[in-house]
């Protein structure tokens, strides 16, 4: 992996933990949760690239899933499982190497067994892609394992620290 320098890393947003299975793909990821507000962000990296030499989609739809996700249980005020039903990502620009970029949630709507989430993803220049997705908000904690990561992180999957 390569080095990110703190100074490239926006006011307000923390480390997200490692230790959560494929999202540590995105690492060193990092997140912001200010009341409704969510965003994460990333430096994009060597790691996050494809052969084009900019940031993989791949990379940017995990960021929107789990932005949108988060964003969807801060709304409604608990950290579960949400999983995903629909995602839909538009690409409207590249992601350069080095450069950072951050998913921001923009609406949510929480009803008994959906959460819907739109936003987008920007860096300097503007809006990278833009996603909308519905997931499933279960009435219980389904198939967490006893002592996964998010049992000792608060915040984790959308409760602020």
């Amino acid at each position: 992996m390569d080095e990110v320098s703190t100074d490239q890393v926006p006011e307000g947003f923390s480390p997200v933990p490692r230790g959560q299975g494929f999202s540590d793909n995105l690492q060193p990821s990092y997140r912001r949760i200010e009341g409704d507000s969510v965003s994460f962000g990333l430096v994009v990296q060597s790691q996050h690239g494809n052969l084009m030499g900019i940031c993989h989609g791949g990379v940017l739809m995990t960021l929107a899933d789990i932005a949108a996700a988060n964003g969807v249980n801060v709304a409604r005020g608990v950290q579960a499982g949400s999983p995903t039903i629909n995602l839909a990502v538009d690409f409207i620009a590249a992601a350069r190497m080095g450069e950072w970029i951050q998913a921001d949630v923009h609406m949510v709507t929480v009803k008994r067994r959906f959460g819907f989430c739109s936003g987008a993803i920007v860096n300097s220049k503007g809006v990278v892609a833009r996603f909308s997705g519905t997931f499933y908000l279960p009435d219980h904690k389904g198939m967490i394992k006893p002592g996964a990561p998010w049992d000792d992180a608060p915040g984790l999957l959308g409760k602020p620290d």
